[in-house]
C-alpha cells in the first residue's frame, strides 16, 4: 500500500525522508539512541571527536569544541579527559555530526561511521570503548582520523607511513566500507600507516622526520593509485629516524612545528627549499636536549588555536597568533610548562576562541 504524505507538513516530510535514508544506510541500527541522535534537521553542529588510545584499549567520545577554553602561551592547561595509569589521549578531530568519520589503523585498514554515531560525553568523561563502535582486530590501533563530507567526493586521500612512503588515492575508493573494515593501503611487515590527509591534487606535500628534517615536493610527483597499492618513497630516512607526519598546502601557508618537550614555532612553507620526492629534505628544526625531537607539524593560520595533549592527558589550548614566527633552523619557543618525565604526545588545530586571562591547573 502506498504511503500517503499529502497531509504532512514540510518538516514532517523532511523527517520521513531522513528516516528512509537512515534505514537504507543502517539496516540494523545499533540502538534507539543512535536513531534519535541522527534525526537532527537543523544545521549540523561542529563536534569535537576525542579519542583516548592505549594499545588495543581505547575510548571515544564527542563534545563541543567550546569545551576547551583558550589560554596564554606557557599555561599549565586543564584536564581534558580522565585517563588510567600509563594511558594517554591521542587524537582530536573537528567534524560535523553528519560527516563520515574515517578511522585508519596502523595496519593499513579503514573503518567508517557517521559523526552522530559517536556518543556525546562531558569534557572529563572517558567516553565509550571504541570496540563498541568499530570492529577493530586484536593488535590494531588507530593512527589517523579524518572527516569526509560531500564536498570531498572529487578529491584525494594522501597516505604517509612510518618508513616514509606516500600514496594518493581518489576519495571515491573508500565510499563503501564494511563494518569489519577495508584495506586502505598495503604495508610491508616493518611499516605502519601514520597519517592520512585530504587534498585536491594541486598542493605541496610536506613530510617530517624526528631528526628535524623536512621534505617538500609537488603533489603531482605522486600518481593516483588504487586502494590496495603500497605507495612510493616520500622521504629518505637515515639513522633509525621515522616519519612524523604529513601535511598538504601552499607556499604562503604557515607551518607549525611542535617538539616532544613542548617547544614550537611557525615558519612559512616558502622558506623550505623544494626537493624531489624521496630525498632527505632540508633542516627544519634545530633539535637539542632542551626542545626534544620533532613530533608533529601542522599547517596553521592566526585564526586558529593549538591544542596540545601530554601523555598524562593534560591539555593546553592557545592562539596560534601567540606562537613566534621564526626561521627554518631555529629551535622554537616554549609552549607549555612540562613537569618531570612529561612530554607532548599529540596536537590538534581548532577554530579560534576567546582567551581566558588565567590558566587553570588540573585538579
Amino acid at each position: 500500500m502506498r504511503q500517503k504524505t499529502d497531509g504532512l507538513t514540510k518538516k514532517q516530510k523532511e523527517v520521513l525522508d531522513f528516516i528512509k535514508q537512515f534505514h537504507a544506510e543502517n539496516k540494523y541500527p545499533r540502538s534507539i539512541r543512535q536513531i534519535c541522535s541522527a534525526i537532527n534537521l537543523s544545521s549540523p553542529a561542529t563536534v569535537h571527536v576525542h579519542i583516548n588510545h592505549l594499545v588495543d584499549k581505547g575510548y571515544i567520545k564527542r563534545c563541543a569544541s567550546s569545551t576547551f577554553k583558550s589560554q596564554h602561551r606557557g599555561g599549565v592547561g586543564i584536564k581534558g579527559m580522565t585517563t588510567n595509569e600509563e594511558d594517554y589521549v591521542k587524537y582530536l578531530v573537528n567534524a560535523s555530526t553528519h560527516d563520515y568519520i574515517l578511522f585508519f589503523t596502523d595496519k593499513g585498514k579503514v573503518y567508517r561511521i557517521k559523526g552522530y554515531e559517536i556518543p556525546e560525553y562531558s569534557r572529563q568523561a572517558k567516553g565509550l570503548p571504541i570496540i563498541n563502535l568499530l570492529q577493530i582486530e586484536k593488535g590494531e590501533k588507530i593512527n589517523s582520523i579524518i572527516s569526509i563530507s560531500n564536498e570531498h567526493e572529487s578529491e584525494y586521500l594522501m597516505f604517509a607511513t612510518k618508513n616514509g612512503l606516500v600514496k594518493k588515492t581518489p576519495v571515491g575508493e573508500y565510499s563503501n566500507i564494511r563494518t569489519s573494515g577495508k584495506i586502505a593501503i598495503s604495508l610491508k611487515d616493518d611499516d605502519e600507516l601514520i597519517d592520512v590527509k585530504v587534498s585536491d591534487g594541486n598542493n605541496k606535500v610536506i613530510l617530517g622526520s624526528t631528526s628535524g628534517r623536512m621534505v617538500v615536493f609537488n603533489e603531482n610527483e605522486i600518481r593516483p593509485m588504487g586502494r590496495t597499492a603500497s605507495g612510493v618513497k616520500g622521504i629518505n630516512l637515515d639513522g633509525g629516524y621515522s616519519c612524523t607526519g604529513m601535511e598538504v598546502g601552499k607556499d604562503d601557508d604557515n607551518l607549525l612545528i611542535v617538539t616532544k618537550l613542548g617547544y614550537g614555532k611557525k615558519t612559512l612553507i616558502s622558506e623550505y627549499r623544494m626537493t624531489k620526492r624521496g630525498s632527505k629534505g632540508v633542516k627544519a628544526l634545530n633539535v637539542t636536549d632542551k626542545n626534544g625531537e620533532m613530533i608533529a607539524h601542522k599547517i596553521v593560520n592566526n585564526k586558529k588555536d593549538l591544542l596540545m595533549i601530554t601523555e598524562s592527558g593534560m591539555t593546553i589550548r592557545m592562539g596560534i597568533d601567540q606562537i613566534s614566527q621564526l626561521g627554518r633552523v631555529t629551535q622554537g619557543v616554549k609552549l607549555i610548562n612540562l613537569k618531570d618525565n612529561q612530554y607532548v604526545s599529540t596536537i590538534s588545530i581548532l577554530d579560534k576562541e576567546e582567551t581566558e586571562n588565567e590558566a587553570v591547573e588540573a585538579e
